[in-house]
């Protein structure tokens, strides 16, 4: 049976299980499963062999029982980007590409800026902004030893250049005094997670539940360390513009935006240092 085959049987079974996109999520791992891009699978004559539909159909069994497809795959494309991702880490989501071509944005005019990625994961933001700004010094800082091994991973893979650090928010560099602190934060509520889809909750809950104060501890820290002129941008909950806007403010932070994503949702706050 040829690929194209396959796939449209396989297609039907992920939407008979609910799955969601299952026409594309069913060439996705086809074309993991056997090492080629999803437009060679509708030229390929070849059918598959007895390894390779075991293997396909055991990612079709894992993706309905609630696995993400990029943990099967083991990538996820960011922007210009191709990640290494895996389970225990973080999977970079579409609408934080947003929250990377702001920050880009916001460092236009600065000749060699300092970037400060709080909380990177698999490293996303940090490396598009140090492959889209090969100039910048990027930093970038997790909780998790596990995200900055595969960030630093990524890094290497892809060439690119970026000083990767355990620690919480800014606390591994208080001696470093930025032009921009850029992140995605936890910013999903204890009460919201039992609601998440099986595939958000699939990442670590440590890096989905948000702790008590973190947006405004990270902005009095961003006061503290920017430059004058600074900012900072972070992703958000689409109903939490105000609350996030406020705390910014409190900080004494200026100059306190809203930005929205692709669908018009509230998703990026950014503001400055006076």
């Amino acid at each position: 049976m040829r690929p194209a085959e396959v796939l449209a049987r396989a297609t039907d079974y992920l939407e008979r299980h609910d799955v969601e996109s299952p026409g594309p999520t069913a060439e996705l791992l086809l074309a993991s499963v056997l090492g080629t891009d999803r437009a060679a699978l509708y030229t390929r004559s070849e059918g598959l062999s007895s390894a390779e539909a075991r293997r396909f159909g055991r990612a079709l069994c894992r993706r309905c029982t609630g696995t993400p497809v990029q943990h099967l795959t083991g990538v996820q494309g960011f922007r210009h980007l191709t990640l290494a991702v895996r389970a225990g880490v973080f999977v970079p989501r579409p609408e934080t590409e947003i929250v990377a071509g702001i920050a880009i944005a916001m460092i236009a005019g600065r000749r060699s800026p300092v970037v400060v990625d709080v909380g990177t994961g698999a490293g996303p933001i940090a490396l598009a902004i140090a492959a889209e700004r090969p100039d910048a010094r990027v930093i970038a800082t997790d909780v998790s030893s596990e995200a900055i091994e595969l960030a630093a991973e990524n890094a290497e893979r892809l060439g690119l250049v970026v000083d990767f650090r355990v620690g919480d928010l800014l606390d591994p560099v208080r001696n470093e005094h930025p032009d921009l602190i850029v992140g995605n934060p936890p910013y999903v509520r204890a009460d919201e997670l039992d609601d998440l889809p099986p595939v958000v909750r699939a990442d670590p809950e440590t890096a989905l539940l948000e702790p008590p104060g973190l947006y405004g501890r990270l902005f009095r820290q961003s006061a503290q360390l920017l430059r004058t002129g600074g900012a900072v941008v972070v992703e958000i909950g689409e109903t939490r513009s105000a609350e996030v806007g406020r705390e910014a403010v409190a900080a004494g932070l200026t100059d306190v935006t809203t930005h929205p994503d692709l669908a018009g949702r509230d998703r990026v706050v950014s503001a400055v240092k006076p």
